[in-house]
């Protein structure tokens, strides 16, 4: 791609800067855009000594407060960058907007890819290394959960109390607010709210919570394991076990009333259990999961009330319908109330 149409960039301002700031690029850079990371605009770049490197910033516009957030991806990938869990290098953070508009940050380009679905998996994993790739998902979230946020900088990343009630209380007004729009609610919905609020664990320590963990935020390389860890940008403080449970909601056990969906990235044979993984979790922490379906099952509800709030602004005309099939996205509530509810028949 000619670096002149990299959008959302201006090159030779961007350019300038990595001069001063990013010893170890050497401008001109060669633009290629890459696909992904939540809307923000994000390209590899060539230095003039062949060197990769990833530049990210915000999308175009007018963004939400708090969203696209580069300042706390930057944040955490600079303090992981000792720790055991895999980050790209970081080279430089650029907080002036008169260079391109927007807060960018450069990082090391790694060798790996994220997988989406069950296509990408097959194409990219051998069927006798997805045991070993399993494990290594499970295994660098366990590790991440084991940093002290204090020890590496990030003690102030969020809010320390009562992650999970929080989140209760923000996602039931989502479900609320969005019932006229989806001219659809379910009293499940009402049901599990009042459950989770009465049946809130103590809350352990304090880690750091990815938000947002799967193989979509996973670069995984040639010999499958993840080589790094990317889009940080909801990540912040929280219950490590609502991080993992988010996690082990991706995969599947035997005995699960409902199959998972085929296009799954991780429903291929080869792969372990999510009780296995949930072990091995255990095993490598020591943490006590005796309430895990409890975390399960608040995500599952979690993600209900996200959707209806994404139902609903197709039907009040807020989003474009085209290409999107409604019927399915309300059966996606439905199922995700299903699967809550047989979360918390297991506890």
């Amino acid at each position: 791609m000619s670096k002149e149409i990299a959008e959302g960039y201006q090159i030779a301002a961007v350019e300038q800067w990595a001069r001063e700031n990013v010893p170890s690029l050497t401008p001109p850079f060669t633009w290629t855009r890459l696909e992904g990371g939540h809307s923000n605009l994000t390209y590899r770049i060539d230095d003039n000594n062949n060197q990769p490197a990833v530049i990210r910033r915000p999308p175009q516009g007018q963004l939400l407060p708090k969203a696209h957030d580069m300042s706390r991806e930057w944040a955490i990938i600079s303090a992981l960058q000792d720790t055991p869990v895999p980050v790209p290098a970081a080279y430089g953070f650029c907080e002036n907007p008169d260079v391109t508009g927007a807060w960018f940050y450069i990082m090391g380009l790694v060798d790996g890819r994220p997988l989406y679905n069950s296509e990408e998996t097959l194409a990219w994993v051998p069927e006798q290394r997805r045991t070993r790739l399993a494990h290594s998902f499970i295994d660098v979230l366990a590790d991440l959960h084991s940093v002290d946020p204090d020890k590496v900088g990030l003690g102030n990343l969020g809010k320390r109390d009562s992650y999970v009630g929080r989140q209760l209380k923000t996602w039931y007004r989502s479900w609320t607010s969005s019932i006229q729009g989806a001219q659809f609610d379910d009293p499940r919905a009402h049901h599990l709210q009042n459950f989770f609020l009465d049946n809130l664990p103590d809350q352990g320590p304090i880690r750091i919570v990815h938000g947002d963990y799967g193989f979509h935020n996973c670069l995984v390389a040639e010999n499958s394991t993840v080589a790094a860890v990317v889009d940080w940008e909801i990540s912040t403080l929280g219950d490590p076990l609502a991080d993992l449970a988010y996690a082990l909601n991706q995969w599947s056990d035997p005995t699960d009333r409902t199959p998972p969906a085929p296009e799954s990235a991780t429903n291929l044979p080869g792969f372990p259990s999510r009780t296995e993984l949930a072990d091995r979790y255990a095993d490598r922490t020591g943490r006590d999961l005796a309430n895990i379906n409890y975390y399960i099952g608040f995500n599952r509800w979690k993600s209900a009330c996200i959707v209806h709030g994404v139902y609903a602004r197709y039907l009040e005309g807020k989003k474009s319908t085209e290409g999107i099939d409604l019927p399915a996205l309300k059966s996606r509530i439905e199922l995700s109330l299903d699967f809550a509810e047989q979360a918390i028949n297991r506890l």
